[in-house]
Formats: structure tokens, C-alpha cells, sequence
């Protein structure tokens, strides 16, 4: 273990119970892949917390609950319909992702989370107006019982959002310490035998690192002097790692992506993964862009802008909030791109990013992306994108794969940041020191090869089929 992890160690040793009794550490290395002997199988209820339930984190729940009533299917969950192709073709062994490792089967799934405003699921989910209403009522009864908790929430890092539902606290210290009394509380009404985090929650204001961001003691510090440069998102991520509960940022808040919590997440040998659900626009920026790298054709500009009248695009409608997410959705091109490899093709990029909040069209966004690109010789070309979406429900299926995933992480003894989940966020959360992946493809080839080794099989390489000696 490395001097650094050591000392937070120390200063806080992993939370006994829930995983420790299932996980033997593989190595000292709190980071090293994990053993596929040392996957410790599901068992018990699996408790999904969500900071925030808005629409995201009610399309989810209401979307689980749904699918285990046989009211619909989990189109867009990974975890749950796709397959994964295990040795040569000629082998024909392509089982379901889900039947490969022991994955938390939807039955052991049971939900918890926190907001300011305090509608249940039920209520959320019909403000929202995302799903349609006669679903909504076939699963009334089952929502009805899922509260918020009051939130550890301040107005002035998402301004366009307030509510009454909020912890009353002099110190971010003791609001850190009741979300964890919050976490344990949760776990045991359910019943559950461990639990993942998922934030949920609105965009934040864009911050950068701080000085109380750079280790685990200037960070607690920082929690008892109320040091502005802590935002609640921060806050709920701590007291998820403090709790060796893992945990994954949805929006693009600064949460755990800075040493403090990257250190703690090593120590207390917690999973963390982010930032920003990859939905929408970005989505197809992923997919679209690696193809005309492929081909080698130049791009010259690319200019994109939404339509957005949710909770999130009233958010996002604040300079400071939008900040935050123009900085995940304007780096995907460069990453992808590379302009330094190929200047003659990608240096003279324009791209820019927008984002109008207009209710009329609420969780059902409309993106619309001109892209202009030049071909064999400079012959100029365009291509024109109009996707309409609703967020949610991209989002929701990210949701419950990460929480499974993530789950599935714990038990293998993996820890710190998982950039093999990289494939579900807009800005991956890497080690420092690493470069960000944003193609979707690279990304899902590492996400699959990743379950291989956890199930104990070979990991891909495409190199041979027939070539023993490369398979």
C-alpha cells in the first residue's frame, strides 16, 4: 500500500460489516484488479441511494419497479439485455451480461434518497411528467412509500432550486455526519445487506479544487470551518466513502473527483466512479465522432444546441450551473479527436455548446447538433443532427447499471476510481495522471473485457481467431 493510503488508513479504517465480511482485500495494492476466486456472490437486498429525486432517480425506481411487475422492459440497461461474447466466435458462448457474474437481480433491489422539495416518488414522478400517467397509477402504491429524506442542501450552490425539506445544521461537519446516520438509519429499515450511492441530483455551480480538497485532513478541516469550496454533492460523497458505501456522480459537480475523496475511496477500499450521466447530445457526439476519425474526414465545426424545460434545464438556465456542464459536454471532441495527432483535420475545430431552457417542452429535450466537415481533396460536406429525447429515460437505465456494477466492484475487492465506467459518463473520472477516454467504443470494449476477468475468462483482443497462441 502506498505511504499516502497508509496514513488515511489509519486515520480511517474501513467500516466493519456490510462488505468486509464478504471481500478479502486480493493485495495490498487497495487498487489492483481483484481475483475472480475472491468475487463474492450477491446475496441479501441491496439498498440504492439517490441524492436527489427528481426526475432522473423517479424514472428509475418507478422504471424497476415496472419491469418487475412485467409492465415493461429494461431497454437501455447494459446489465440487463445485452450479452457478452466469451472466447472465439466458433465457440458460441454469449450469455447475458447479468448471467456471466452475480449481478443484484432486480427483486433484491430497494430505494432511499434525499430533496429539498418533499414530494414522495409517486408525487415527484408525476410533476416530473416523464412517464406516462397510466403507469404512474399502476404503481402508485408501490411509490406512495418512498419519501425524500430532508436534504443537505444550500441555494447558493444551485440557485434555480429551493425547497423546504433541508437539514437544519451549523456546520457541514454535522451535516456530513447526519447523512451518515442517514445511510446507516436507511439500511437497516430496509433490510439490506450493503448499499450503493448514485447522485441524482441537480447540476451544481462550477468550482475548481481548492486547497481543502487536496488531502483527507484538509478536507475535514474544511467540513468544520464551513469552507465554501465544499458543495453538497461533496458532502454526500464523503459520508457515502466514510460509510464504504461506493459512490457515483450523475451531474458534472465537482463530488469526488479530487484527491481528498480519491485517497479515502483507496483507503476505505470503496469503488467511486463519474462524472455527468453520458445521455443525449453527448451520447451521439460519442458515436458519431470516432466514425468520421476512423474515415479520416476533417471537421471543421461543430455547434450544438438543446431545448430543455425540466428541473435541469431550469437549473442549467444559471451562468454558473451551465458552467459546470459546458466543461463535460465541450471535452469530449478534443479527447476523441485529437487535433494534436491530426492537426490538419481537427486544430481549427470550432465547437460550441448551448443550452435553453424552455418549459414548454419539459423532460422532452430537443438537441440539434451542425456539424461541418470536409472530405477527399477539402471538399466540404455537413451533417445535420436533430435528436429528441427525453433525459430521464437515458438516464435511468445508467442509473441502475451503475448501481450493479458498482455493487459488483465492491464485492470484488476493487477500489478508487473505476475507469472501466468510463462508458456511462460524459467527463470519465480517471486516476491522476491518466487520459480521460471518450470513445463510447473503446470504452464498452474496456467495460466488457473488465466483466471477463471478474468472471474469470479471458479478455478479448480481436488479434486471432483461429491463432492460438493470440487467444
Amino acid at each position: 500500500m502506498a505511504p499516502r493510503h497508509r496514513e488515511v488508513a489509519r486515520l480511517h479504517p474501513p467500516r466493519a460489516g456490510l462488505y468486509s465480511r464478504l471481500v478479502t482485500p486480493p493485495t495490498d495494492d487497495p487498487t489492483a484488479p481483484a481475483d475472480s476466486a475472491l468475487v463474492a456472490p450477491h446475496s441479501g437486498r441491496l439498498l440504492v441511494l439517490t441524492p436527489g429525486m427528481g426526475a432522473v432517480a423517479t424514472t428509475f425506481i418507478a422504471g424497476v419497479e415496472a419491469v418487475r411487475r412485467d409492465l415493461a422492459s429494461p431497454f437501455g440497461s447494459v446489465t440487463q439485455l445485452q450479452t457478452i461474447r466469451l472466447g472465439r466466435r466458433s465457440e458460441n458462448r454469449s450469455p447475458l451480461i447479468r448471467d456471466l457474474v452475480s449481478l443484484a437481480p432486480l427483486e433484491d433491489l430497494c430505494f432511499a434518497g434525499w430533496d429539498p422539495i418533499p414530494d414522495n416518488a409517486y408525487e415527484a414522478a408525476c410533476r416530473a411528467e416523464v412517464l406516462q400517467r397510466p403507469l404512474i397509477e399502476a404503481l402508485r402504491d408501490f411509490l406512495v412509500g418512498i419519501a425524500p429524506l430532508p436534504a443537505a442542501f444550500d441555494r447558493s450552490y444551485v440557485k434555480r432550486l429551493d425547497g423546504p425539506n433541508v437539514k437544519p445544521s451549523d456546520s457541514k461537519h454535522d451535516l456530513a455526519e447526519a447523512l451518515r446516520a442517514d445511510i446507516r438509519d436507511a439500511i437497516v429499515a430496509h433490510g439490506a445487506s450493503r448499499a450503493v450511492m448514485i447522485w441524482c441530483g441537480s447540476t451544481e455551480i462550477f468550482l475548481r479544487p481548492a486547497p481543502c480538497h487536496a488531502s483527507i485532513e484538509a478536507f475535514e478541516e474544511g467540513l468544520r470551518r464551513n469552507d465554501p469550496a465544499i458543495s453538497p454533492s461533496q458532502l454526500y460523497a464523503y459520508a457515502a466513502l466514510m460509510e464504504g458505501i461506493p459512490y457515483a456522480n450523475g451531474a458534472p459537480n465537482l463530488s469526488a473527483d479530487f484527491p481528498a475523496l480519491e485517497q479515502l475511496a483507496s483507503a476505505q477500499r470503496v469503488p467511486i466512479a463519474g462524472k455527468d450521466f453520458k445521455t443525449g447530445q453527448t451520447l451521439l457526439k460519442t458515436i458519431i465522432a470516432p466514425g468520421l476519425k476512423a474515415r479520416m474526414l476533417g471537421v471543421s465545426g461543430w455547434f450544438s444546441t438543446n431545448l430543455l424545460g425540466n428541473r435541469d434545464g431550469e437549473v442549467l438556465d444559471d451562468p454558473d450551473s451551465f458552467r459546470a456542464k459546458e466543461v463535460t459536454k465541450s471535452g469530449v471532441l478534443d479527447a476523441i479527436l485529437q487535433p494534436s495527432l491530426y492537426p490538419r483535420l481537427y486544430a481549427e475545430l470550432h465547437h460550441r455548446v448551448r443550452i435553453n431552457y424552455y418549459p414548454p417542452r419539459g423532460d422532452s429535450k430537443e438537441g440539434w447538433d451542425n456539424v461541418d466537415l470536409f472530405g477527399w481533396l477539402g471538399y466540404p460536406m455537413q451533417l445535420k443532427l436533430n435528436f429528441l429525447c427525453r433525459d430521464s429515460i437515458l438516464a435511468a437505465p445508467l442509473v441502475l447499471d451503475l448501481a450493479l456494477l458498482l455493487d459488483l466492484a465492491r464485492r470484488a475487492g476493487r477500489a478508487g476510481v473505476q475507469e472501466w465506467l468510463s462508458f456511462f459518463f460524459k467527463s470519465p473520472h480517471v486516476e491522476p495522471g491518466h487520459v480521460a477516454e471518450h470513445d463510447l467504443f473503446i470504452q464498452h470494449f474496456r467495460l466488457k473485457n473488465t466483466l471477463r476477468i471478474l468472471a474469470g475468462e479471458k479478455p478479448l483482443t480481436h488479434l486471432a481467431e483461429d491463432d492460438d497462441s493470440l487467444s
